[in-house]
């Protein structure tokens, strides 16, 4: 270990306050956790941590969600007696298509059956989140929310050897205030990235060490939802409802809606919009507006009161996008390496599972006395696994969405998935990034959106203020444009600037006239869901952590 680290631009940094572990697990979510619990279930002897961005565990955590308890299984058999907030089995399943002012069932024999939930629970994955850190400090894990990890550390031969944190009371001049406290340094013989989507550290490592070499690139959804208290005559417990359709189709968008009804009359709406549509005019956040007037939707919520807001990028590509997992000194779980299954529209089973897998990994290792090496053996390990031969089996779900859109998308997958098992002798490719599919702002129909009602629609700066998101005013923007006269000189004339639509936050705004136009980025208001750094058409915005505790603080999302 080199007992002066260097930053990725090798260049020394300041001596800091340093904490050894054998691992380092980065972001408190289903994947990291995981990977925590079962590395001290197999040695309790071991020194493990957890650093977490959010200002508590789960505060940035945000899904559907219908979870397949099948992970959380094998890591707590006996999770029901622990208390495990996993309330509300699934009793119906309804998938619908919708047209503007109407919809049609889809029977469930012509349904992909990914899309059967029988087993499965609605759940507020925050919670679930909670749970397992519960679980996980009882096992002698240490948990430290509120510190984003914000370097990456490496030893003189190139290995990862830990992280650090991001100094706290920096201004924005970049000078240090009153409340100024330097970063530490958290040094481990292994380190986990399970950032989830679109992860600033995990990007830099599929850099650095080529990870995404031979493979195709990222795919990616928005997923935006809002919890609801219904009336509790409209509230049927265990109801989980998917829709494809409008409005998304009505301007050439793939993409696709839900409705979940959980315990206590509360139901979550959410509509997830494919970033790879080519309308630049298109707003991810006024199309779900628009869903939630659809009378199958409205029934449900109209007489009821919004109670959260929130919004989240989804890893989409597959198999055909997951990045190589390990390296030397690390390993990648969960979305940092995208093992979502977009067929099933989840992705918490099988990002546990990857954490599981890469705890076993790990302890070998450390047993053998390994740090700071490459281990191959996790891919092995991991294409052994139920997960991976999930996603094998519908790897061609997303590309055949991208290719066909979601009805004929669709009709490809009930015949891979339901008839040939996904079997079939082939792999379907998805070559185009999500951020090179727009076209022309003047090739394309400009969208008129209708104002809200403020009753079932709303705007952004009323629902970003239930996100609770906040971030310190004097610090550091975390959102970074590696050239600022992009978006005037580019985005804006050729595709009217995307960023102010793209945001479900209004982040971003166009202020000024003539020569003064500039592009204003509000950061106080940004809830990390990383679209920007995915879709900007110029890959010129780079998200990166703020301060520690900083960013939405959802309750029960």
């Amino acid at each position: 270990m080199s007992s002066n680290p260097t930053n990725q631009d090798n260049e020394q940094v300041p001596e800091r306050e340093s904490m050894p572990y054998d691992v380092v697990i980065i972001g408190a979510g289903p994947s990291g956790l995981s990977t925590a619990c079962r590395l001290k279930q197999l040695d309790p002897e071991l020194s493990v941590c957890v650093l977490e961005k959010g200002s508590e565990v789960g505060a940035h955590i945000l899904s559907g969600a219908v979870i397949e308890p099948r992970a959380l299984e094998e890591l707590f058999p006996n999770w029901q007696e622990l208390g495990a907030p996993l309330s509300t089995p699934v009793t119906e399943d309804k998938i619908l298509l919708l047209q503007k002012n109407s919809a049609k069932a889809i029977p469930a024999f012509l349904a992909p059956k990914t899309l059967n939930n029988h087993g499965n629970y609605i759940v507020s994955l925050g919670n679930v989140c909670r749970f397992l850190a519960e679980q996980a400090e009882e096992l002698g894990v240490e948990i430290f929310p509120g510190f984003a990890a914000s370097e990456i550390l490496y030893n003189e031969q190139g290995a990862v050897m830990g992280v650090a944190t991001g100094d706290m009371g920096i201004g924005k001049n970049g000078e240090q205030k009153s409340s100024y406290a330097q970063g530490m340094e958290l040094h481990a013989k292994f380190t986990v990235f399970a950032e989830g989507c679109r992860g600033h550290l995990g990007k830099e490592l599929i850099s650095r060490f080529e990870l995404d070499k031979g493979k195709e690139p990222q795919h990616y959804g928005l997923g935006i939802k809002e919890l609801w208290q219904v009336d509790p005559s409209k509230a049927k417990p265990g109801l989980v409802v998917h829709t494809a359709g409008w409005p998304l189709n009505e301007h050439g968008a793939n993409g696709g809606g839900f409705l979940y009804h959980l315990e206590g009359n509360q139901v979550v709406v959410g509509l997830v919009t494919d970033l790879s549509y080519s309308n630049p005019h298109l707003s991810p956040f006024d199309e779900f507006q628009r869903y939630k007037h659809h009378p199958e939707i409205a029934q449900y919520l109209e007489g009821g009161e919004r109670i959260a807001y929130g919004a989240r990028a989804i890893t989409k590509g597959g198999l055909q996008a997951q990045p190589t997992m390990h390296f030397a000194g690390g390993l990648l779980v969960g979305d940092d390496a995208g093992t979502l299954n977009f067929a099933k529209i989840k992705g918490s089973h099988t990002a546990m599972k990857s954490g599981l897998v890469a705890a076993e990994v790990l302890h070998s290792a450390l047993t053998a006395q390994k740090e700071h090496c490459d281990l191959p053996e996790y891919a092995s390990a991991y294409k052994a696994s139920w997960a991976y031969e999930e996603l094998h089996a519908q790897r061609n779900f997303g590309p055949a969405q991208h290719k066909w859109g979601n009805i004929l998308g669709s009709a490809y997958a009930f015949i891979d998935i339901n008839i040939f098992g996904g079997k079939l002798p082939w792999t379907l490719s998805d070559p185009i990034p999500d951020h090179a599919t727009l076209k022309k702002a003047s090739e394309v129909p400009a969208i008129t959106y209708p104002k809200p009602d403020g009753k079932l629609s709303f705007d952004k700066l009323s629902s970003v203020f239930l996100s609770n998101t906040n971030h310190e005013e004097d610090q550091p923007g975390h959102l970074k444009l590696a050239d600022s006269s992009i978006p005037i000189a580019r985005n804006l004339p050729e595709f009217d600037e995307p960023a102010q639509r793209y945001c479900p936050a209004g982040v971003y705004e166009i202020v000024g006239e003539g020569a003064d136009k500039c592009l204003q980025i509000n950061a106080q208001n940004c809830v990390h869901c990383k679209t920007c750094d995915i879709k900007d058409p110029a890959q010129n915005i780079t998200w990166v952590v703020p301060e520690g505790g900083g960013g939405p603080n959802y309750p029960n999302m």
